[in-house]
Parts: structure tokens; sequence; C-alpha cells
């Protein structure tokens, strides 16, 4: 992977080229760019979010710039104090049910084979 050559840190992932942190880095800023994009959308300055999260505003300035690697506990308290979802993980779902509608009479059987070579279970 091939970053510009404007800063110190894609200079370092020129140089070093470790795809793993080249992820990670992307990931943050991807994150970061998130949080400043709702902030700007509210008119919510960093000084006041920093109020908002009970931390000092140089530590939250050092944050949003996606040069520091944010933790878990910390995107948590952004999302709270935001009310906002900033890693969205969707659970993992074995099961989905289709409506297919009523069937009445004999025609449960008909659809039930209808379906057996789909990808869906039925249930009764």
């Amino acid at each position: 992977m091939k970053f510009p050559q404007n800063n110190i840190i894609d200079n370092w992932l020129n140089k070093n080229g470790n795809p793993e942190i080249a992820r990670l880095v992307e990931k943050n800023l991807a994150l970061t760019e998130k949080i400043n994009s709702i902030l700007k959308e509210r008119g919510i300055k960093k000084g006041e979010f920093a109020k908002m999260l009970g931390k000092n505003p140089s530590e939250v300035s050092k944050w949003l710039s996606g040069a520091h690697n944010l933790t878990l506990k910390s995107i948590n308290k952004m999302e709270f104090v935001l009310g906002v979802d900033l890693i969205n993980i969707e659970p993992i779902t074995e099961v989905k049910y289709v409506y297919l509608g009523l069937i009445q009479g004999g025609e449960l059987e008909n659809a039930m084979n209808d379906y057996e070579d789909s990808n869906y279970n039925i249930a009764m």
C-alpha cells in the first residue's frame, strides 16, 4: 500500500510497510473523521466536547487528530456523550425467518417442497 508523502505517519508507514499498522491507521483516521463530522454538524467545539467527556481539551484534541490510538473505553465515552454508535458491530444471527404469506389447506406441504432446496429454514 502506497501512502501520500504529506505527513510523518504516512512517511513512517511507507518506510516500515506494515499492512496491519496501515489498516489500524486507516480505521483510526476514519473514526476520528466521523467524530469530527458529528461535532461539526452539531456545532460542538472541541473545548465543549472535552467538557462533555470530562477531559482536558489538549487530550481530546490529540484524540481527534487521528494520530492517537483510541481505546475502546474512550470510544465508548464519546459514543455515550454524543448518543451515537461510532462502531457498529452487527450481532451474528444463526436463523432468519421469512414470512411467506398465508398458506391454507394442503398447500403447506407443496410450499415446503418448493423451498426445500433453498437457503430458507421453514419452522412450524
